[in-house]
This record gives structure tokens, sequence and C-alpha cells, in this order.
């Protein structure tokens, strides 16, 4: 009986650790999302500049808006991503 009970508390000591590991992998993704959002937000800006210098011309920007769009439609045919493993914790 003791044995039983020390081994159900081992196992559940590994539940709540992977419990906690995957809420830090969550934060972590959130923060990592948080930088993608932050980086795209300086790209009208770095394209403004390329304008103003003289290093975009227009037929670049419409080649950029062109890939833009093709990969837009890849996603949008790709369908969105599924989350294949159910979370330990809701």
């Amino acid at each position: 009986e003791a044995d039983k009970r020390v081994a159900q508390a081992r196992a559940e000591e590994r539940r709540a650790m992977a419990v906690a590991q995957e809420q830090e992998m969550k934060a972590l993704v959130g923060q990592m999302r948080a930088e993608v959002v932050k980086a795209e937000a300086e790209v009208p800006l770095a394209l403004a500049d390329a304008f103003r210098s003289g290093n975009l011309g227009v037929m670049d920007f419409v080649k950029y808006r062109n890939m833009e769009a093709d990969t837009s439609m890849r996603s949008a045919i790709a369908g969105p991503e599924e989350d294949q493993n159910e979370p330990l914790s809701e």
C-alpha cells in the first residue's frame, strides 16, 4: 500500500511538471508571436524609407505585393493549422 502511494505521488509530480512545462511553452509562444507582430510593424516603415531613398522602385513594390498575395493565397488553400495534441490541462 505504501509503495502504491509513493508511485501515485511520483506520477502526480510528473503530471504537475508536465502541466507546468506546457504553460511555460504557451507563454514562450505568446512572446514569440509578440516579437513577430513587432517585426511586421516595421515592414511598412522600411518600405517607405526605401521608397524615399530610391532603393525601391514601383515595379519592385508591385513584385513585393504580388509575392504577399501569393503567400496569402497559399496559406488560405492550406487551411488553418489544427492542434493535433490535446492539452494536459484546460
